[in-house]
């Protein structure tokens, strides 16, 4: 069963998000991301997931057209793999994928 858990950026940028956008993004997660991580395969390409190369263990999934969250894959709390969301937003949070400067829960500083 997949965990997760949000920084606070992600809650502050889910904030200025439209109740439209907030329903897309979530309707996106349950339906697709979530199964996929459930059953272990790869992820659907319409999610476009993919590394972001200028912070190494941080992806981006893509929620919309212009929509755009950061992630990466934190310690597992229970069995299976445990998400930490690090922004939201449009294709400009690419800019600063992961403001907190270092993986939540792994304790390395991120270089580059």
């Amino acid at each position: 069963m997949p965990t997760f858990e949000t920084l606070p950026r992600f809650t502050a940028d889910l904030h200025h998000l439209t109740p439209a956008q907030r329903r897309r993004f979530r309707r996106v997660v349950l339906d697709a991301f979530v199964p996929d991580l459930r059953a272990g395969r790869q992820f659907r390409p319409g999610l476009r997931i993919k590394r972001v190369r200028c912070a190494p263990g941080v992806y981006e999934l893509t929620w919309a057209p212009d929509g755009r969250a950061t992630w990466s894959y934190g310690r597992e709390r229970i069995a299976g793999p445990h998400i930490v969301w690090h922004r939201i937003g449009t294709h400009s949070i690419l800019d600063r994928p992961l403001t907190e400067g270092r993986l939540a829960g792994q304790g390395r500083r991120l270089v580059g």
